[in-house]
């Protein structure tokens, strides 16, 4: 009784965004991660042996629902019909019994870590977890979109007729935003503004590609020839069919000859303005130097890959280019179709219509996928600034305040006096939810919010968002159809998956441009050909953004791209590595492990450890030792070899709780614990400061090179007089050579991939 009295109270705290995260996938997202002291089940999720926890409570239902009728059915969310048809690997009972284990002794020492925590805040190190772990952090968002429900009358999405809550989409003005059924207005004169030969978007879409052609580009290897660009560096641009003219960078751009549609042509300058700097040339004034090089790329309508996307710096220009080119995409498509809507009502009977296709199997034409709510607000802010001409001439946006208040953020929510890198304050700024998907509809002058994904023209989504429609096989209720006519596909911070699960990008690309299953009311006589032939996926352009070079992303970008028009990947190296940030006077051992392959590295790299490395740190003399592992199948399996061998050793993860992470920390700073097994997304999501390192031990390269300088440095959190016993281990393989550049820079490691022995080297503080 005690322990649901406990939950019920912990549920009363929690705002009703985090009560429906709760419900739906069974834990909090790793960057709250609160301490709940309730039961938790063990299972596994997809593709991953991340461990998930779900919740189970008389009252959850009823606290967190957000419809009036208190007979609402328990919902089951899409995610955890997705995880019923998983099976569980045999580890998962030791995990569960583990955990278990854990939140019973997290509970009996609850009053005992509450007093830990204010003393470390002393030190400055234990206020921090609880100001990031606000209870009330999303109160005041929940009740404002409460709020706008009720105002709006829209809401169909806690209809108790329904029995469960329902995803909300607008049906509301189906008619008004129906392609079909509009047609072109006179006043806009874009009717044949974008018939001109020279227009990218004609060029790329009316192009009839032969059969031998499609079988060219899925026998023969793409042909690749670089090219040296002031801004971007250095281009390689790829293609299976004959070779294409190189791509010249424009050095000054004319946005009248861009063949942007006619609102862009005015609206752009403007809207980019906050980015131009004074230097800027009166003839180049509407483009910074990279955007104007991304969008001629972009506007080629090839496919591109940029791994230098930083939040810090270019993150924005970026963000506000893509979606200039998305929506140009977007407006010329509609503009085609509503102007043959006209030709065909005052068209002769019998005439022949075949001139007209001008559609594909469904409606959606472009996909964006980005990480967090933040992200869709301000692409949705970027669109609709795009689209109004002025101030009074202002766009009709349907359900725009129900839009703010899920997917906007209040500014005082954020906890006060939290020391991070600004980098971290970038990335996770705004509305954090990684769950969400959303479908807009543009006609003319109107931008329609939540669409149904059938009569959308843009769809945002984050990669579960996204995964939770699609589903998975043997699902009786799962949906793909409307990613089969996908134009462009954006994804965006590709590089931020890797920490949520790459799993979901995956299957993505596996069900975007398939033949529909069902036909959706499409009038096949406007169909294009090239969508009824299934070649969708030839005539498709990905845009890949990411903030570093990594196999993962390199593959989606090599194996699921097919575009006709070929591919553009940058690709500069790192002269100088992550490791010039380094301010503390430390040696750094890197020691190479031999592997035959890329899948036998993974084998090789942990016999390596617990043969050479480990026993080097088994004495006592060498205590204080943090591991820092990259991957969360390492961590568990040298977790489980740990406690076979009784060592002496602490472990957190993304998923540990509060209270485990605040009695590690101070186990390993006291020296009580002589190993701490630590995670890359736990620092991914936390970036808290250890304190007491004396001895660091990479058991692979970090993902994130600026990762490796902020571990390093860690060491100075503790002053003791111990400068000299400070060591630091490095383990890495021939296939891990793109870290490696970005660590220790690209001369070091082509000396370092040619000899097969370790490498010493010593940072000053000064390299």
């Amino acid at each position: 009784m005690g322990k649901r009295r406990a939950g019920r109270e912990v549920l009363r705290s929690l705002s009703k965004k985090q009560k429906k995260h709760l419900r739906e996938f069974g834990e909090e997202h790793p960057f709250y991660d609160k301490v709940f002291a309730c039961c938790f089940i063990g299972c596994y999720c997809c593709c991953c042996l991340h461990l998930c926890f779900s919740f189970q409570s008389e009252d959850s239902d009823k606290s967190s629902a957000e419809s009036d009728s208190e007979t609402e059915v328990e919902q089951v969310s899409g995610y955890h019909k997705l995880l019923a048809t998983l099976k569980t690997s045999p580890e998962s009972e030791s995990e569960e019994e583990e955990d278990e284990s854990e939140s019973e002794e997290a509970e009996e020492s609850e009053a005992e870590v509450d007093s830990e925590g204010s003393q470390e805040a002393g030190e400055g190190e234990g206020g921090e977890e609880d100001k990031n772990d606000a209870p009330g952090e999303e109160e005041d968002t929940a009740e404002q979109m409460l709020s706008q429900e009720q105002a709006d009358g829209t809401d169909t999405s806690c209809d108790p007729r329904h029995g469960v809550i329902e995803e909300f989409t607008d049906v509301k003005h189906e008619s008004e935003f129906s392609l079909e059924t509009n047609f072109m207005e006179e006043e806009s004169g874009d009717c044949n503004a974008d018939r001109t030969d020279s227009n990218p978007f004609k060029q790329h879409m009316d192009k009839e590609l032969e059969e031998k052609e499609i079988e060219k580009m899925t026998t023969l290897p793409k042909t690749s020839s670089q090219s040296q660009w002031p801004r971007l560096g250095q281009l390689i641009f790829s293609s299976t069919l004959e070779k294409h003219k190189t791509l010249k960078a424009d050095k000054e751009v004319d946005v009248k000859q861009l063949h942007l549609h006619k609102p862009l042509e005015s609206t752009w300058p403007k809207v980019n303005k906050p980015f131009l700097s004074a230097g800027d040339k009166p003839t180049d004034s509407s483009f910074t130097p990279l955007q104007r090089e991304l969008f001629c790329i972009m506007n080629s309508y090839r496919d591109l890959f940029y791994p230098e996307r930083k939040a810090l710096t270019n993150g924005e220009e970026i963000r506000h280019t893509y979606c200039l080119h998305a929506l140009n995409h977007v407006l010329k498509a509609n503009a085609q179709v509503l102007s043959n809507n006209a030709k065909r009502r005052d068209r002769k009977p019998g005439a022949d219509t075949d001139d007209h296709r001008d559609q594909g199997l469904t409606r959606p034409k472009v996909l964006m996928i980005v990480p967090f709510r933040e992200c869709a607000l301000r692409i949705v802010h970027v669109l609709i600034s795009l689209l109004e001409v002025n101030d009074k001439k202002k766009i009709e946006v349907s359900n725009k305040k129900r839009f703010k208040g899920e997917f906007g953020s209040d500014p005082e929510e954020k906890p006060p006096n939290l020391k991070r890198p600004e980098d971290y304050e970038a990335v996770f700024a705004g509305n954090i939810d990684d769950h969400f998907r959303i479908g807009v509809a543009i006609l003319q002058k109107s931008m329609r919010l939540y669409a149904p994904f059938y009569s959308s023209d843009i769809i945002i989504a984050s990669p579960l968002g996204i995964r939770t429609v699609i589903g998975a096989e043997g699902e009786k209720k799962r949906d793909f159809d409307f990613l089969s006519s996908i134009e462009i596909l954006i994804i965006d911070q590709a590089d931020i998956y890797l920490m949520q699960n790459w799993e979901h990008v995956l299957h993505l690309m596996k069900h975007i441009n398939l033949l529909p299953l069902d036909s959706h009311g499409v009038d096949f006589s406007r169909v294009r050909m090239l969508n009824l032939n299934n070649w969708c996926k030839y005539y498709r352009q990905t845009l890949l953004f990411s903030a570093l070079q990594d196999p993962q992303i390199n593959s989606v970008f090599n194996k699921h791209c097919f575009n006709y028009a070929g591919q553009v990947a940058i690709r500069n190296v790192p002269l100088t590595g992550s490791i010039s940030h380094v301010v503390v006077q430390l040696p750094h051992v890197f020691r190479r492990l031999e592997a035959d392959s890329v899948t036998s590295v993974i084998d090789a790299r942990f016999q390596f450890f617990i043969d050479k490395v480990l026993p080097e740190y088994r004495d006592a003399i060498m205590s204080h030792t943090l591991i820092y592992v990259p991957s969360y199948f390492d961590y568990v399996r040298l977790r489980n070899y740990f406690k076979k061998e009784d060592l002496n050793f602490t472990h957190i993860c993304e998923y540990t709780k509060k209270a485990a992470v605040c009695r590690a920390r101070r186990f390993f700073l006291k020296g009580e614990k002589q190993f701490l097994l630590f995670t890359e997304r736990f620092h991914f999501y936390k970036r808290y400061t250890i304190k007491g390192i004396r001895n660091l031990i990479f058991y692979e390269l970090p993902t994130y090179s600026h990762f490796y300088s902020e571990i390093c440095n860690m060491l100075k959190a503790t002053d003791s007089g111990v400068d000299a016993t400070w060591t630091c281990t490095v383990l890495y393989s021939k296939y891990d050579a793109q870290k490696l550049a970005a660590v220790v820079g690209i001369d070091r490691t082509a000396q370092m991939l040619q000899s097969k022995k370790n490498v010493h080297l010593f940072v000053t503080g000064e390299n």
